[in-house]
């Protein structure tokens, strides 16, 4: 399964020294990822291939409390894509689990 979205960044609020940043997946496809019948992994994350400009990587999606998921941002991403906190992104998964 193949998914587009634009999202905002976020940082992981949980601490203030955080340095964790995610973009969280539409509820309505965040809906039809839960769907997939897959083997249970940690924390119910999900692999997945992930794409933002020119930079990809693989990776694991992870639900959140208000039901989405949320992808991770890593910093050589963020760098690489001129990305920031609050700012749009444009994400392409590939669900590699399913």
């Amino acid at each position: 399964m193949i998914i587009e979205f634009e999202g905002e960044i976020f940082r992981w609020e949980a601490r203030e020294d955080s340095a964790w940043f995610f973009t969280s997946v539409p509820p309505e496809l965040s809906e039809d990822i839960r769907e997939i019948p897959r083997p249970y992994r940690g924390f119910g994350s999900v692999r997945v291939k992930a794409r933002v400009g020119g930079s990809e990587w693989s990776t694991s999606i992870f639900p959140s409390s208000d039901g989405t998921y949320v992808l991770p941002l890593k910093k050589a991403v963020r760098d690489a894509e001129g990305l920031e906190d609050g700012g749009a992104v444009v994400v392409r998964l590939d669900v590699l689990d399913g």
